[in-house]
């Protein structure tokens, strides 16, 4: 490989890891409702676990609950079944056309535990960064070893690889202290 393709590959991967973070983000509860806290839930309907958002549409009328609308009206129980099932925490409320999740204020307590989780979420990602800044580092030590790229270009490389690590952690460190800042606040 060479100089351009292990940045890049290295840059790539980096990427990835910041979009899982912000993914994963998205699901934890600050007190508001958010779709993306039943982004993640899978349903069992029609004999296989569908995302939610294949078999509903998700919305948030008001700041403190969500309304998940099924395209098919007789998927309806199974997706009730579905949120009783998961780890959210919620009882769902169903009227026979939509279900409404009132999402309760969240105590201290709980809010400490979503900083925590936020934290520990950030801190999985950031060694994700710091295992691709490995690779990127052995695939430039592989070059110059078998001389496709200088002793030179090796260094700046390294130098590169470094750079992009500090810039991606610091991303990480920005999202979670935004996320730990709207738990604190709601």
């Amino acid at each position: 490989m060479d100089p351009d393709e292990i940045l890049l590959d290295t840059e790539e991967r980096m990427e990835k890891a910041i979009s899982k973070l912000k993914d994963d983000l998205t699901g934890i509860r600050t007190g508001r409702a958010n779709p993306g806290l039943v982004d993640t839930l899978r349903v069992d309907v029609y004999g296989s676990l569908t995302p939610i958002k294949q078999i509903a549409s998700v919305s948030a009328p008001e700041p403190a609950q969500l309304v998940i609308r099924p395209f098919d009206p007789s998927t309806i129980k199974d997706i009730e079944k579905g949120i009783i099932g998961s780890d959210l925490g919620l009882t769902p409320q169903n009227d026979g056309k939509v279900i409404r999740l009132n999402i309760p204020a969240l105590s201290g307590e709980v809010r400490r535990k979503m900083v925590a989780r936020t934290k520990e979420l950030s801190e999985d990602v950031k060694v994700a960064i710091r295992n691709v800044r490995r690779d990127g580092n052995k695939h430039a030590d592989h070059g110059e070893k078998e001389k496709t790229i200088t002793e030179d270009q090796c260094e700046a490389l390294k130098k590169e690889i470094q750079d992009l690590t500090k810039k991606y952690e610091d991303m990480a460190n920005d999202l979670a202290k935004a996320k730990e800042t709207e738990i604190s606040d709601n």
